[in-house]
This record gives structure tokens, sequence and C-alpha cells, in this order.
């Protein structure tokens, strides 16, 4: 039995996010049949987080476990002509069985673009927010130094999730704008449900006027989701990386 580290990218925008569900397309979904006209039988599929409806992702890793003998070089190309266009597995190898793409991560990266300029871009739909009133990225970066650090951010999840675990450690955010695309970047050991929408939605009120800077740091104490900002639409989050430790790569 071998245990497979893939890495893939895919737009988002076709599918109501990663994990398979009954009345909707997933890219998990579309992988495994992929996957199981290639290995003869449908894999289990651990993938590294789950993202929502729209949501994008450059970098996105799944592992599973088979008895296929496929070399792995010849698996990418074998993968991605049974793939649509906007799913593509661009890595592949062979990991320990005690590898897991989920609970062997240690942290992701997410951006959130917006499209700032008053007449939006087709070529930017449904990648990026179109924001049409004009954005101050230093003003935003500033703010958004008050995720940095480990805090309690039930602020900044849905209230539909369940999780009990609210406390997250971010590494590091930052703003910056390149011509009419404003990039929000957000590191950090782990995100909830809709934590990065609702980041970006508040530091939207920053940029409305309708919040001070200083008033992040008071809706990450106060607890309640009432406190944050609204949920910003998935079409302009990515996530972008997700880190592991190369010590989870060799067999002990």
């Amino acid at each position: 039995m071998r245990n497979i580290l893939l890495t893939l990218r895919y737009d988002g925008s076709r599918y109501h996010g990663w994990q398979v569900q009954q009345n909707a397309q997933s890219v998990q979904a579309v992988l495994q049949s992929a996957m199981e006209g290639l290995l003869g039988a449908r894999p289990d599929v651990k993938g590294c987080s789950r993202t929502d409806a729209g949501v994008h992702a450059d970098m996105f890793c799944v592992s599973f476990r088979t008895d296929s003998r496929i070399p792995c070089d010849r698996m990418i190309p074998a993968l991605n002509v049974r793939l649509p266009f906007d799913i593509a597995v661009y890595g592949c190898r062979e990991v320990p069985l005690s590898f897991h793409a989920r609970y062997s991560c240690k942290g992701k990266r997410y951006c959130y673009r917006m499209y700032n300029a008053p007449v939006r871009n087709p070529f930017w739909q449904g990648r990026a927010l179109h924001y049409r009133h004009p954005l101050d990225a230093q003003l935003l970066h500033e703010a958004a130094q008050a995720f940095v650090g480990r805090h309690d951010f039930a602020a900044y999840c849905s209230s539909k999730s369940d999780v009990e675990d609210t406390i997250r450690t971010v590494w590091a955010a930052k703003v910056e704008r390149d011509g009419d695309v404003v990039t929000f970047s957000v590191e950090g050991d782990g995100f909830l449900y809709n934590m990065v929408r609702i980041m970006v939605g508040t530091l939207l009120e920053v940029a409305q006027g309708k919040r001070s800077k200083a008033s992040i740091k008071a809706s990450l104490e106060s607890g309640l989701r009432t406190a944050a900002g609204p949920t910003a639409p998935a079409c302009g989050l990515i996530l972008k990386r997700v880190f592991y430790d190369e010590r989870d790569f060799i067999e002990e």
C-alpha cells in the first residue's frame, strides 16, 4: 500500500466548494471520478482544507492510499487528461503512511483580491471582488496588523460553524496594491469557517469609515460575531499555499 500526496490548483467558480455534497458539484467529487478512471477504484481522499463555494486554490493538497503501482510522474498527466479545464494536478509524490494532507498541515496562506476601479474588468470576473470606491491600501495594511498574533477569532467565524476551539495564530497579514488590484494576504496555523472573508469585510468597513482601525482589536476581544464586519463574497478568495514540515515526508 502506498500513500500519495497530490498537489493541484483549481478555479472554484463552477463548484460548491471542495467537499463532496449530495446535490451540488464539488472539486473532490470531480477529482475522485478522475482518479477512479485511472486507478480502477474510487479512493478515499483527504483534503488539506474545506474551501467554500466559489473559492479558488493555487495550491491544494490531497493524500490517498492506493495499491496502484503507477509511477508518480505518470500519474500527473494521466489524471489531467481526465480532469476538466478548471482543475489541474501539478505535483505528485509518495509520502509515509502516517502522512495526512489535513492533519500534517502546519499552516496556510490565503489571498483575497479586490479589483479596485470604477468600471468592472471582465477578465477578473469570478476571480476578484469588484470594489468601485477608492481603497487606501496603506490604511488597510495598518488595520490588518491587529489580526497578527494568537487570538480568539470567535468574532471572525461563521455562526454556522460548530467548532469549539476558535483560537488561532496569524503569523503575518498585509495589504498591497498592484495597479487596480488590491490584495489582502494572511498566513497562519489555521483558519476558521469564513474567517478570511470576515477579515476582508471588516477591513472594507475601515475603508468606508464605518469603523476605526482600533475597533478590530476590540472586535477580537469581544468574541461576538456581530462585532466584526460582514462576510466578503467568495469570488476574491484563493488558497495560495499550504505549509508542511519536510520531516513529515521522511519515513521513520
